[in-house]
């Protein structure tokens, strides 16, 4: 199966997080030019530093249309005026009972997992039609499949994405573009497993080697994820392997989850 990727254009957002900078460093070494973004500048170049292979990158709020708008200019401009593959990592997580949930806290977690993900799509789609050809991928969750509790504002919101996904699929197939998205289980050494493991010490009141031993008893493989192993499905699903698949949204759970 050919992973290889020179000359092709990969953009990939929320990368200063070890999932997002752990996809680009894959393209990198697979040939792809790669652009990188995120919300902080420092985090951006030191992640442009340890990625290497001539990658490049740009601080972006996805929240913010006009520095959406820049950041895939930039990218397109650094790299033969052409993205190919759009990689919608960039979102944030958060627990609390759904009565102690603020219209800010629910208004924040769409705009970043939900707005972000709608705005870089967005403004890539005329440089992939213009050359017939791309691939959409985003980050969507276990929790977007089957709702998780004290996590209803992060679960709607993943949900979300998929149904966007599955749209784009309807909408961009006769343009040579796919549309597909990741549902991620737990992820061990990630920011937002951190997040989400503080959050259930203090709420189930468990020391933190049981709750990893509570939530990997629900898993059939027994582990959690692993980074590397939501990096190899992303870079398949960019692959000419997956020609023949979009408005798929692909569980990497260790059969958690199983629809």
């Amino acid at each position: 199966m050919d992973l290889r990727f020179d000359d092709k254009t990969v953009l990939v957002t929320g990368a200063a997080g070890a999932i997002g900078k752990g996809i680009a460093g894959e393209f990198a070494a697979s040939g792809a030019n790669v652009f990188v973004t995120d919300l902080d500048e420092d985090q951006v170049a030191a992640a442009v530093q340890e990625i290497g292979s001539g990658s490049q990158g740009m601080a972006a709020n996805v929240t913010n249309e006009e520095q959406v708008k820049a950041c895939v200019e930039a990218a397109a401009a650094a790299f033969n005026g052409k993205v190919d593959v759009l990689v919608n990592v960039a979102g944030i997580v958060g627990q609390g009972n759904v009565e102690d949930i603020s219209g800010d806290d629910w208004d924040k977690m769409f705009a970043v997992n939900c707005k972000g993900t709608f705005l870089f799509t967005k403004a890539v789609v005329p440089l992939m039609k213009a050359s017939q050809y791309g691939r959409i991928i985003n980050f969507s969750s276990k929790s977007g499949k089957t709702g998780s509790a004290i996590m209803s504002h992060y679960s709607a919101a993943k949900a979300a994405v998929i149904g966007f996904t599955q749209s784009l699929a309807f909408e961009l197939a006769n343009d040579g573009i796919t549309s597909n998205c990741l549902c991620p289980g737990i992820t061990d050494s990630t920011g937002v497993w951190k997040n989400v493991s503080a959050g259930y010490i203090e709420n189930l009141e468990m020391p933190r080697e049981e709750v990893i031993k509570k939530f990997s008893a629900k898993i059939p493989l027994q582990r959690l994820a692993s980074i590397d192993d939501v990096v190899a499905v992303t870079v398949f699903l960019a692959s000419k392997g997956a020609d023949y698949m979009t408005g798929q949204a692909i569980n990497v759970t260790g059969g958690r989850e199983m629809h």
